[in-house]
């Protein structure tokens, strides 16, 4: 599956969402990143891997909406739902493998109110 960016691919988002009941992981990053740009191939590979997911890419520049009152100081930030809630809001050291391992518990995770909001309310944005 490819890494949806809401700036460019927000019709093809939204219908992914309507149709996905799985894990919904979002990168907030920024273009002026130069970590960001060595981990979104990276990001991309690993979308590709686990295709029944949603991998979303947010430049927090082209798509402020997205981070609701959430402010960003460090990237890659990350947000992981699934539809019960939030199962992780925070910094990822830029490494796929440590996503990826987090995302294969996410599922055992509590449910966290922390977060920018529901990722189906902040598509609407």
């Amino acid at each position: 599956m490819k890494l949806f960016n809401p700036h460019t691919d927000l019709s093809a988002l939204r219908t992914r969402l309507t149709e996905d009941h799985g894990l919904r992981v979002v990168c907030y990053c920024a273009a002026w990143c130069r970590t960001c740009d060595t981990y979104r191939p990276a990001l991309e590979t690993l979308a590709g891997q686990l295709p029944h997911w949603t991998f979303i890419w947010v430049d927090i520049e082209d798509s402020p909406g997205w981070l609701g009152d959430e402010d960003i100081e460090n990237f890659p930030t990350v947000l992981v739902q699934d539809r019960v809630g939030t199962r992780f809001w925070g910094v990822q050291l830029p490494y796929v493998e440590h996503l990826q391992r987090l995302l294969e518990g996410a599922e055992h995770l509590p449910v966290t109110a922390d977060g920018p909001g529901q990722v189906d309310q902040l598509v609407q944005t």
